[in-house]
């Protein structure tokens, strides 16, 4: 592993428009008894159920609002952050892993202050991380899963953007800004070894703005945004850094990178762009906001910009095909989609998503797709 690489070289982009799709658009139906579960079928697509995640192991509504959720990629664990103090025995303003196979929720160490950012879960579920404010300075938390158990990871001045996890959760890429001054401040990419504490800079940037670095499961890949040149690089172990992949003329906002390190997402003015590093091509999705790539690739999860669409949809990016994740008001963060977008993990405050839902808050709900 090396430290500082060397300057960004410029890569051209082929761009094609993915062809027009058929779109699934399900009215939901609740399955005969069902609590917190709904299911419904669709000709010519996968059958699809969705459930809500934020509920006490006995079935117990949250008392208050839940949020942030992200998913393995087996579909198995879903962590998410809520303010409810009736999920488990303790206090409320924590960190929950949902264990989908046992059905079981547990607590794991309670957020930082009011400005924490999204947690997330490595792909095997052993390990969870947040970060937030605690006495004016930022602290990273880690928490291993099965054992119940976790640990202050790093402490340090300040930064603002949620750290990502690769797929065995040893090494995390996060941002360091050394200064509180927001507007004068540099800041440093990192990728750190939670197993050894060592540390290494992915890239120096003379801003404070935000830079959401994303960095792939085998760890061998981490994107990122300048978000003062307004571009979007990748950073590889081997290859230095490729970039601003979207080319000189266009705005980049970074949305996540593929599991695999094969595509990164990214939006530009009202288009997802879908950026294939094997072949230096971008797929354009039209009228879209890009929220997640599940770990494969293929599916893209994204909020149509347009009137009477749902609020989130699954597109099929081989196909073109797309299905309906919610019609109602619903949002959703990286990570929310599991391998071959089987799963998908979203936070609404609807109350007619499952039957029996009368907390009045916003919930995290899941879809799967069968």
């Amino acid at each position: 592993m090396r430290a500082v690489l060397g300057a960004a070289v410029a890569v051209c982009a082929v761009t094609a428009v993915l062809p027009g799709s058929a779109s699934a658009e399900p009215a939901t139906t609740a399955e005969p008894g069902a609590t917190h579960t709904a299911t419904t079928g669709i000709a010519g697509h996968r059958a699809t159920s969705v459930e809500r995640v934020s509920v006490a192991n006995d079935g117990t509504q949250a008392n208050d609002h839940s949020t942030h959720a992200s998913i393995t990629p087996n579909g198995r664990h879903i962590v998410f952050a809520s303010s409810a103090d009736n999920l488990t025995s303790s206090r409320g303003g924590y960190m929950y892993v949902r264990d989908q196979r046992r059905g079981h929720l547990t607590r794991h160490g309670q957020l930082l202050g009011e400005q924490h950012h999204p947690p997330t879960i490595s792909n095997n579920g052993e390990w969870a991380l947040y970060s937030g404010y605690l006495q004016h300075f930022k602290q990273m938390y880690l928490a291993e899963v099965s054992r119940s158990t976790g640990s202050l990871l790093r402490t340090w001045g300040n930064h603002q953007t949620q750290p990502s996890l690769d797929a065995d959760g040893r090494l995390i890429a996060f941002v360091v800004i050394p200064k509180r001054d927001w507007t004068t401040s540099d800041q440093r990419i990192l990728v750190m070894d939670r197993a050894t504490g060592a540390e290494w800079t992915i890239t120096w940037l003379s801003h404070s703005l935000p830079s959401r670095p994303s960095i792939s499961g085998d760890n061998r890949r981490v994107a990122y945004q300048d978000a003062k040149t307004e571009d979007v690089f990748i950073w590889d172990w081997g290859d230095d850094v490729i970039g601003p992949i979207e080319g000189p003329s266009k705005a980049a906002e970074i949305v996540q990178l593929s599991d695999d390190g094969s595509k990164v997402v990214y939006r530009s003015g009202s288009d997802t762009h879908v950026y294939e590093l094997r072949t230096s091509t971008t797929q354009v999705v039209p009228d879209a906001r890009g929220l997640a790539i599940d770990p494969t690739g293929r599916y893209l999860l994204y909020a149509p910009q347009i009137a009477n669409r749902p609020s989130l949809v699954l597109r099929d990016l081989r196909t073109g095909t797309e299905e309906t994740v919610a019609d109602k008001p619903a949002s959703a963060g990286t990570d929310a989609v599991s391998a071959h977008g089987r799963d998908v993990v979203f936070t609404s405050a609807a109350d007619d998503i499952v039957p029996d839902d009368t907390n009045g808050k916003t919930d995290v709900f899941v879809r799967r797709f069968h």
